[in-house]
């Protein structure tokens, strides 16, 4: 069976090109905007998100992936400036 959400993504090497592309797969949107967070945070390239084999509209993926960057610079204002995620939403307005 298709599994819903497939992440293509690749490891960015200075030197070698070109990238090998890698597949996440998943059924779980919000495991697939975590793994978009962790793909953000280590600066990988993100080639497509598809739902059921199909790529997602662009107003789809650029939603899902800014809810993606929302929560990774909720969590480095919170991380960074030592409060919480209330006092961060209320005074950045990043927080999910």
């Amino acid at each position: 069976m298709l599994k819903k959400y497939c992440i293509e993504y690749s490891v960015r090497f200075q030197k070698h090109l070109p990238t090998e592309r890698h597949q996440y797969f998943t059924d779980d949107p919000v495991a697939g905007e975590d793994f978009v967070q962790d793909l953000l945070e280590r600066g990988m390239g993100l080639h497509a998100i598809k739902h059921e084999g199909v790529d997602l509209p662009k107003v789809d993926f650029d939603r899902f992936v800014k809810i993606a960057a929302s929560k990774v610079t909720s969590r480095l204002i919170c991380k960074s400036l030592n409060i919480k995620s209330d006092e961060e939403r209320f005074r950045f307005g990043f927080a999910a």
